[in-house]
């Protein structure tokens, strides 16, 4: 099984009224949510937090912003939203100093990713060592491996590389629009994958309905024959443990 993220977000940005749309979503069996860090107030976003986190859910916000500084803001502010995860983000470093103290787990972007919304760059290799150096420093608990943003590396080889790199979970962001992707991540030994912009556009089965799609997501990602369903998927815990 591996572990299916939505994000209320759409080309890279937060949606405009994101608590309107994870009520769409409530009682589908969702376990994460997520949006960005960009196309959203600080407020909005805590309210989505607040109110999926009271439902059971965990909430991962998702840094994309381009400069080291407005990286940093969104770091910090992630602390006044709530979060209980923090993706993205190409400055470990600092961002790991930023949520120092903060319940939140820390996931930033490996390799060189550049421009909005984010590619990634470099060679597999290249990415594998990142994700090795990265997951190395104290206060990084994963990796946020856009798999589906490189130009040119085949997908599965990547994400493979970078789990068997990795001392963490790795989360596959972005560019996710088929149940072909999603096995073949699964397969690859990726712990979780985000989807935001295919399901508001209709592209996944169950659409046009946002809710709709979600459930059809969620049985894609238990996989055939997993009776318990998204609830019966191990923590993250656990598949650090093995990455």
């Amino acid at each position: 099984m591996i572990e299916f993220i939505f994000m209320l977000t759409r080309h890279d940005r937060t949606v405009d009224d994101p608590l309107s749309v994870y009520e769409e979503v409530r009682g589908t069996g969702l376990r994460y949510v997520g949006f960005k860090d960009i196309g959203a107030s600080v407020t909005q976003l805590h309210d989505v937090c607040v109110k999926a986190q009271s439902d059971g859910l965990e909430v991962m916000l998702e840094v994309v912003s381009t400069s080291r500084e407005d990286e940093l803001r969104s770091v910090t502010a992630a602390a006044e939203i709530g979060v209980d995860w923090v993706l993205g983000g190409t400055h470990p470093l600092d961002g790991r100093r930023a949520l120092a103290g903060s319940k939140a787990r820390y996931c930033p972007f490996p390799g060189r990713v550049v421009g909005h919304p984010s590619v990634l760059e470099g060679e597999i290799s290249e990415i594998a060592d990142s994700a090795r150096s990265i997951t190395a420093l104290d206060g990084v608990f994963g990796l946020d491996l856009l798999a589906y943003r490189h130009e040119t590396a085949d997908v599965a080889e990547l994400t493979r590389a970078v789990v068997q790199a990795a001392s963490g979970p790795v989360i596959a962001a972005g560019s996710v629009t088929s149940v072909a992707q999603i096995h073949t991540l699964e397969a690859a030994g990726a712990w979780g994958f985000t989807i935001g912009s295919a399901i508001f556009e209709g592209r996944l089965p169950g659409g046009p309905s946002i809710g709709a799609q979600v459930r059809e997501v969620l049985l894609a990602a238990a996989g055939p024959g997993d009776a318990a369903g998204p609830e019966g998927a191990a923590g993250p815990e656990a598949a650090g443990a093995t990455a």
